[in-house]
């Protein structure tokens, strides 16, 4: 009789992910093993993650009507900032000059610029209506506004917005100081400017999609007639919010279908450079 040397046996299949699982279980896409956490339920057997994402991938995304993002979910923007502005009150009751280190006053603004966005996220140390207020009325609109816009188009709306607000403050404080006008140096804090700037875009939004916006006049004209009314609101931030709300949220809204990234993109831009030019503008005047 003949001798001849056996065939090694083949070693059992493994996954590529986690090369220490057996897996007699193959994905119908690619034919690669899959042990039980790589696998994902098909219509026909089992496909690997690595296919699933994939086939994700090759899938358009689905947009919203100008544009944005369409995501399903919590509004993971809206809650991170009102997080943010939550985190930073406790802080202002906790750490002694955390107010004092980041609220806006021209005078502050022109050596620190950051304060004209890290005011936004101050509010009255001795009212918590205020924090109140300002997060509930984000928490109305903010989560509309970016579902419809798209997040990264809400984000730069609220930073701007903010920016908006501390810059008019800046264009009508008066830089000579008198024993009854301290506008240069008083600070400034709250999100109201930003939530301004919120109310304004959602009523370009509303108009563009031919929904009722006469809440929302309402509202702004109500917040408006407080702001001379009841002492110690900044009604200048009110202003310059709204203003670079209204604007951004016309630039969104309205810019064609075929254009509209481009649009939101230089108008975002022409609106951070705008408002850097005007308080540079008034810098130099004073």
């Amino acid at each position: 009789m003949s001798t001849f040397d056996a065939a090694p046996p083949e070693p059992p299949p493994v996954c590529p992910r986690h090369p220490d699982r057996v897996s007699y279980v193959r994905c119908q896409r690619c034919g690669r093993p899959a042990c039980p956490e790589c696998q994902r339920p098909a219509a026909v057997g089992v496909h690997c993650v690595d296919c699933v994402r994939e086939a994700a991938r090759a899938v358009p995304a689905t947009r919203t009507a100008f544009g944005g993002r369409a995501r399903g979910g919590r509004p993971v923007a809206t809650l991170t900032i009102i997080g943010l502005c939550v985190v930073s009150f406790v802080l202002q009751l906790l750490v002694p000059g955390w107010t004092s280190r980041w609220a806006f006053s021209p005078a502050a603004g022109e050596v620190e610029p950051i304060r004209f966005i890290s005011s936004a996220f101050l509010h009255s140390e001795g009212n918590i209506l205020h924090l109140g207020f300002n997060m509930y009325a984000l928490y109305l609109v903010g989560p509309y506004l970016e579902h419809t816009l798209g997040r990264w188009r809400f984000v730069a709306l609220y930073l701007l917005a903010a920016v908006g607000g501390s810059v008019g403050v800046l264009l009508l404080a008066s830089p000579v100081v008198t024993a009854t006008s301290f506008a240069w140096v008083s600070g400034v804090v709250g999100a109201s400017g930003a939530v301004f700037g919120m109310f304004g875009a959602i009523l370009v939004v509303l108009r563009r999609l031919g929904g009722d916006a006469r809440q929302i006049v309402v509202l702004i004209g109500i917040n408006a007639v407080l702001g001379f009314v009841v002492p110690g609101i900044a009604w200048q931030a009110h202003l310059g919010g709204l203003v670079t709300g209204l604007a951004l949220g016309a630039a969104y809204a309205y810019s064609s279908r075929e254009r509209r990234d481009l649009v939101a993109v230089v108008a975002t831009v022409a609106m951070a450079v705008l408002l850097v030019g005007l308080a540079l503008a008034k810098y130099a005047s004073a």
